[in-house]
């Protein structure tokens, strides 16, 4: 049952729960400037089992001496709640690495000047392998006018249409935007104007980030006609660029998984499984051919794991280094948005254009980027830490034969211990931060109806997160300081700027809890158990490179390096 204003008005707290507890239905409101006595069920008995939650325990007298200000808490904090907080609004505290003394590279300009034209290309014979090309050879088809962006936006178009039956990623195709900048792209090169590698390139968005003219859903049920008058900065740097926005892609419902109000995202490479999310449409539009690239939004997983399980590349940055305004807050110290596509290099060439600062989020630096970089990694320290490969049977060939590729290449492989902590604990961060995002959903029971008539993942969640003590996310953010400094000054003693790890696990919670950049690339392609053996279904294996803050184009060099010594990147599923 949903919490009225008048039920929270008269439920329990004790000092750090922002919580309705249990039996708070029975408590009357009271002027806590007019009571002398404490109101209804916030008794010694309530911060009894209060204490519980918030690992504390109290005497009967230290108790009693609570009790009445509690109950007058209880009545203040709903103050806190009226009116209702949009979502874009952020705290005025913020997440910033450089608190741990990371200090940022010398900062270059957000958008930077083209250092180079794109290498020469010749346009394929087929309409599927033109879908399929990266970013690097459209470009230069592009500037050697074999195609132009119409063309590539139409083609774009018309596979949007034709598998999203079978894949369910698109929520809003933007056909009428697209057209009439394909249309002005395909004007400036006619003129000699280029804009860089991304001019007249089609794209696509994840349905968190606001665009000016069409719906911005959320994957929720509740917004899917909502219209948000603005576009996001991402959205506005690329429009800079040249590029072409041609859909808007599925989340899961408010960035769970890949279940949204239209149904669940498939895996080109395995209809019978989901996308895996919540960066669901983006990977799964790219691994299909039809967007070249796509941005996402990691906040816990949400581009690296589908990035693996739809065989793509995935680009997670280094926290603040890509501006959020315009896009769905989930968790304001932990959200991160990034480019998605088939290479690294294509990922390092949308990042050139859309990092940097920006005043609309306190939380967006200037930081140096440089590209193209070094192919090969002779002489690279390349961290690779204890106890992470192996884990898993499966995919331990595949694990064994890419840090083979590594050492091939030249690289040093540096075994080293990651800091410990408790990683898996410290994720209570999202998890509250998520609670006050979406605070009014709670209290109205609309986090019930996400997905209509389905049940969703948050419901649960969002409702365990208000019984965390406030004190206990001030010292888990405490934690994540001094994580950030040990896994900094761990990498700086070895020497190692970059290191590798399966996808999954433990490196992903920490790194995201950190901050720090990674790059998740296809690895391998098993068959799926059970299948027959000539069937073309695979599952997709996947490795990640991350880095130091702020090096996000070493962790991008050495992906990239990694993909010119194999082909695993440009594997097509068989849902094309």
């Amino acid at each position: 049952m949903p919490l009225s204003r008048r039920r929270f008005l008269a439920s329990s707290s004790v000092s750090g729960l922002a919580a309705a507890l249990p039996g708070a239905s029975t408590v009357r409101a009271a002027d806590p400037t007019s009571v002398s006595t404490p109101p209804g069920a916030v008794t010694a008995a309530t911060l009894s089992a209060a204490e519980t939650l918030a690992g504390l325990q109290f005497t009967a007298e230290q108790r009693a001496s609570l009790v009445k200000s509690v109950a007058e808490r209880a009545y203040r904090l709903a103050e806190l709640r009226t009116p209702p907080l949009p979502n874009h609004v952020f705290p005025v505290t913020t997440f910033d690495p450089r608190l741990a003394g990371i200090a940022p590279l010398a900062a270059n300009p957000a958008i930077p000047a083209p250092k180079e034209q794109p290498p020469v290309a010749v346009r394929p014979a087929s309409e599927e392998d033109l879908a399929f090309l990266p970013v690097t050879q459209l470009s230069a088809l592009l500037r050697s006018r074999q195609v132009t962006s119409q063309e590539l936006t139409e083609l774009a178009l018309a596979r949007l249409k034709r598998f999203d039956p079978a894949i369910s990623a698109v929520v809003t195709l933007t056909e009428e935007r697209a057209r009439l900048k394909a249309e002005a792209a395909d004007a400036e090169l006619r003129a000699g104007r280029w804009r860089g590698p991304l001019h007249g390139i089609p794209w696509g968005a994840k349905d968190l980030l606001s665009v000016r003219g069409y719906p911005t859903t959320w994957g929720a049920a509740q917004f899917r006609t909502r219209v948000l008058d603005e576009d996001a900065t991402v959205v506005r740097r690329l429009d800079a660029a040249g590029a072409v926005l041609v859909a808007k892609l599925s989340l899961g419902a408010l960035a769970s998984g890949d279940n949204w109000f239209g149904g669940q995202t498939k895996c080109p490479w395995n209809l019978a499984t989901g996308s895996s999310g919540s960066s669901a449409g983006s990977c799964a539009a790219v691994s299909a051919g039809l967007v070249p690239f796509a941005i996402g939004s990691e906040t816990l997983g949400s581009i690296v794991s589908p990035a693996t399980r739809n065989g793509v590349t995935g680009f997670r940055p280094s926290y603040g280094r890509i501006s959020r305004a315009g896009a769905m807050a989930l968790s304001w110290s932990m959200d991160k948005l990034g480019p998605i596509a088939r290479t690294a290099e294509d990922c390092a060439l949308v990042f050139s254009v859309i990092h940097g600062a920006d005043p609309a989020d306190p939380t967006a630096v200037d930081a140096a980027f440089e590209w193209p970089s070094a192919t090969d990694l002779r002489g690279v320290r390349i961290g690779v830490p204890r106890g992470v490969f192996g884990e898993k049977e499966e995919s331990r060939a595949a694990d064994d034969a890419a840090l083979a590729v590594l050492r091939q290449r030249g690289a040093e492989l540096v075994p080293f211990d990651l800091p410990p902590a408790p990683v898996q604990t410290l994720r209570l961060v999202l998890t509250v931060e998520a609670a006050a995002a979406f605070d009014d959903f709670t209290r109205s029971g609309d986090i019930d109806t996400l997905l209509a008539p389905r049940p969703s993942n948050w419901a649960t969640s969002l409702r365990a997160a208000r019984y965390i003590p406030a004190v206990d996310y001030v010292q888990a953010n405490r934690r994540r300081t001094l994580l950030i400094r040990e896994l900094e000054e761990t990498l700086a003693s070895l020497e190692v700027s970059v290191w590798v790890s399966p996808p999954a696990g433990n490196p992903l919670v920490l790194t995201n809890l950190t901050g720090h950049p990674s790059v998740c690339v296809p690895t391998g392609f098993l068959p799926v158990p059970g299948a027959a053996p000539d069937s073309p279904r695979r599952t997709a294996q996947a490795m990640t490179f991350h880095a130091r803050f702020y090096h996000d184009d070493r962790a991008l060099t050495a992906a990239h390096a990694f993909q010119q010594a194999t082909d695993w990147h440009r594997r097509r599923p068989p849902v094309v």
